[in-house]
C-alpha cells in the first residue's frame, strides 16, 4: 500500500478538504495522512469562518509523517497565508517529496476567499517549481495568469503560462465551461484533451479536492501523468453522477460509490 499526504484545510461539513482528500485516498486504496493548515466552518450552504493553523504547528506535522513514514505523493490544497506557503515549501524541498500535487484553491463555491490576495504572489514563486501537476480551474487559471479565458485556444495559452512558471505539468480544469467540462493537459510539450459532458448536478462539493487527490493518489502508485490524470477524471466523473443531497446547498460527491456498488451495498 502506498502512503499520501494531504496538506490541506479541514472541512466540517466533511465534503471537500483534508476530509474529502482522505476518502479520496482510501477509495484508491492507499493510506492516507494529513497536515491541517487551517479549521473551517462551514457545510453545503458555504463558509462561515476561518481559523489558520500557525506556521510552527504545519512545520511540526510534516516533521513528524515524513520523519517516520514514506511519503509516495503529496496533495496541497488550501494554503491561505504567505507564512504558510514558506513552511510547506521549505519543508517539502528538505524532504525531498515526490509527486507532489498543487490545487490553487482560491476561492469556494460560496464565494469566501480562501488564499489571500497577498499569498497568492508567494504560491506561484514557492509551489509551482515543486509541483509535478497543478490543477487550476478556469477562475483559478485567470487569477494566475491575469487573462480571460473562454475558449480551449485560451485554455491551452493558460497552460503555457503556467507551465512557464515552473510547474512540470499543467491541468485547465473545464468545469466552468458553458457546454463541457472538457479539461486540457499540458506536459511542456503536448496537449491532452479529456473531454467530458456536463453532468446535471448541484452536488458537486469537493470535486476539486478530489480530483487532485485522485491523481496524487495514481501518481504514487506508479501511473504516468496522463494515465493519472485520466483515471483520476473516471473516478470523479462517477463520483459527480451519484452525489447526494446531503444538506440545505451544494452536497457532496460519492467517493465511495464504485467500491459500494461491488460490495453490495447500493
Amino acid at each position: 500500500m502506498k502512503n499520501l499526504l494531504t496538506i490541506a484545510g479541514s472541512d466540517s461539513s466533511g465534503g471537500a478538504g483534508i476530509q474529502a482528500d482522505l476518502k479520496t485516498f482510501s477509495a484508491h486504496g492507499t493510506y492516507g495522512m494529513s497536515v491541517i493548515t487551517a479549521v473551517t466552518a462551514q457545510n453545503t450552504q458555504g463558509v462561515l469562518a476561518v481559523q489558520d493553523i500557525s506556521a510552527d504547528i504545519i512545520a511540526q506535522q510534516l516533521e513528524a509523517v515524513f520523519e517516520d513514514i514514506e511519503v509516495h505523493a503529496v496533495k496541497i490544497g488550501m494554503v491561505s497565508v504567505e507564512e504558510t506557503i514558506n513552511t510547506i515549501a521549505a519543508k517539502l524541498r528538505q524532504y525531498q517529496a515526490k509527486n507532489i500535487v498543487v490545487d490553487p484553491v482560491m476561492v469556494s463555491k460560496s464565494g469566501f476567499r480562501l488564499l489571500q490576495p497577498e499569498a497568492q504572489a508567494r504560491l506561484v514563486s514557492e509551489l509551482l517549481p515543486l509541483a509535478t501537476i497543478i490543477t487550476p480551474n478556469i477562475p483559478e487559471a485567470e487569477v494566475i495568469t491575469g487573462k480571460k479565458i473562454e475558449t480551449f485556444d485560451d485554455m491551452q495559452q493558460a497552460a503555457q503560462s503556467i507551465y512557464a512558471l515552473g510547474a512540470k505539468n499543467v491541468l485547465i480544469k473545464g468545469g466552468h465551461r458553458q457546454t463541457d467540462a472538457t479539461d486540457i493537459l499540458f506536459d511542456g510539450e503536448d496537449f491532452y484533451y479529456l473531454p467530458s459532458a456536463r453532468i446535471p448536478s448541484t452536488n458537486t462539493h469537493g470535486t476539486g479536492c478530489s480530483l487532485s487527490s485522485a491523481i496524487a493518489a495514481n501518481l504514487g502508485q506508479g501511473c504516468e501523468i496522463f494515465d493519472a490524470v485520466r483515471k483520476a477524471k473516471d473516478f470523479i466523473t462517477v463520483a459527480i453522477e451519484q452525489a447526494f443531497p446531503l444538506g440545505k446547498g451544494v452536497g457532496p460527491v460519492h467517493h465511495f460509490y464504485a467500491l459500494y456498488k461491488k460490495a453490495g451495498l447500493i
